[in-house]
């Protein structure tokens, strides 16, 4: 059952890639980003040729091409963990992403959308196989392993927020960005807590994943 949960969560990420060549989905947002960077004259193209201008500049396009990889890859995790996961707070802490990250997600499309930002369709490899891995924990290492996990992407994350929220220059991405580091820093206070109840008795958290 607990196979067939994690074949369905990644299914879509999966199909999509294939369709795409079998290229990183992140990549091909970002490709996709690149040939819609604003044009000046000695870089237009014919009208055929272009597609819809960004109106941000390549680094903050990035930027929201990951952002939403990431926060797609907490969602799913977190809907693992919610089905998987032993101890209630771990449980309640998977609820907490899903319906955090989820909200995340549609305002950073919103601002895409507006932005002709292309985001990623599906899950990198590295998200995914950060899934995989979890789905292949046994119970008594499941929790644990989840809460270091969220413990090290949310210290990447916030790092990642709080030196964007310098250096982006589009304010709709830049609100947003400011916005979403008060939720981030609450995320990792609570993952920490969490794994903290699991030092007492010398239940260490398992390794870190790669």
């Amino acid at each position: 059952m607990r196979h067939l949960f994690f074949l369905l969560l990644i299914a879509g990420a999966m199909a999509c890639k294939n369709n795409q060549n079998d290229e990183d989905s992140v990549s091909i947002a970002k490709e996709a980003n690149r040939d819609n960077l604003p044009r000046d004259s000695n870089t237009a193209m014919s009208d055929d040729e272009a597609g819809p201008t960004m109106a941000v500049d390549r680094v903050d396009a990035d930027f929201a091409v990951e952002a939403a990889n990431g926060s797609m890859m907490e969602v799913q995790l977190g809907g693992l963990a919610k089905t998987h996961a032993v101890n209630a707070r771990v449980k309640n802490f998977a609820t907490m992403m899903i319906a955090d990250h989820m909200k995340l997600n549609e305002e950073l499309k919103r601002i895409a959308t507006a932005k002709n930002i292309t985001l990623p369709q599906a899950l990198s490899d590295e998200a995914a196989n950060n899934i995989e891995r979890l789905n292949k924990k046994e119970k008594g290492e499941f929790d644990r392993t989840y809460m270091r996990m969220m413990v090290n992407d949310h210290k990447k994350d916030l790092n990642e927020f709080e030196k964007a929220a310098k250096d982006c220059k589009d304010p709709a991405l830049r609100s947003f960005i400011q916005e979403s580091i008060p939720v981030l820093k609450k995320h990792l206070d609570s993952a920490r807590a969490i794994e903290e109840m699991f030092d007492v008795g010398n239940q260490q958290p398992s390794p870190a994943y790669p």
